[in-house]
């Protein structure tokens, strides 16, 4: 091997490298979402309607996952999802096959599965993540988006 086979492969795992840090930094972390809407003539909130969800939305939040079936993460966060949902009162979880539902996948610009969306009462987004997010992160984007304290669950 020459010196510029080295060097090429040295800049490319070191690339590699970097991406891969930046990845595990960046993955299943919840970031808020700006208001924006998806459509120009609607209100500057972007929402999700029951009729986008196929299910009504929660009294205090609603925890949407957009998944697609050979996704493994999808699993570990519908579990995520669900066991929040069932620890806190009036949060509602819903699973969306990407696949099944592309409309939804463009307008709310899903690149990949999973990815979780974070709604209030109203249906409007609050915070998103891409890849698996861990439990306490959903609890407190709940308590963020509810104007209550994160830490109040049901328990039961």
């Amino acid at each position: 091997m020459d010196s510029l086979g080295l060097i090429v492969l040295a800049v490319v795992l070191v690339a590699a490298t970097a991406f891969g840090l930046w990845r595990r930094r960046t993955d299943g972390r919840l970031r808020v979402v700006a208001p924006s809407s998806p459509e120009p003539a609607s209100s500057d909130v972007a929402r999700f309607t029951a009729a986008d969800l196929g299910a009504a939305l929660g009294e205090r939040a609603t925890l949407v996952q957009f998944s697609s079936a050979f996704c493994q993460p999808c699993r570990a966060t519908r579990r995520v999802l669900l066991e929040v949902a069932e620890m806190v009162d009036g949060v509602v979880a819903v699973e969306i096959d990407a696949e099944a539902h592309l409309d939804l996948v463009r307008q709310w610009d899903v690149m990949r599965t999973p990815t979780v969306f974070v709604l209030d009462a109203s249906g409007a987004v609050a915070q998103r993540a891409a890849g698996q997010p861990r439990t306490v992160d959903v609890i407190a984007a709940i308590g963020a988006v509810s104007g209550a304290d994160a830490t109040d669950v049901s328990g039961e």
